[in-house]
């Protein structure tokens, strides 16, 4: 999982089964100082997130886990919206 913050949205008239109805948002990777890091991906997001939220991303295998039952071709998918953090040490 990483830290993000949505930087935009991707349209897509024409889509892989499994993937109707999803919403896709180009997210840029951050550290706990909100520098980027990293480069940038696109994810599938079913919690309604907007673009300048910072969100949690989950990659991989257990982005499609999210989907259970469904054959779901992607890579990333949020799976929060950050509210607030707190670091406690300076690294």
């Amino acid at each position: 999982m990483f830290l993000g913050k949505v930087i935009g949205s991707v349209w897509s008239t024409q889509k892989e089964a499994g993937m109707e109805n999803l919403k896709l948002l180009i997210v840029q990777p951050i550290d706990w100082k909100d520098r980027e890091g990293g480069q940038t991906v696109i994810a599938a997001d079913r919690i309604g997130a907007g673009i300048g939220e910072k969100v949690i991303v989950s990659g991989g295998t257990p982005a499609r886990i999210v989907f259970q039952n469904r054959q779901v071709p992607i890579d990333a998918v949020i799976v929060g919206i950050v509210d607030s953090y707190e670091v406690t040490r300076e690294q």
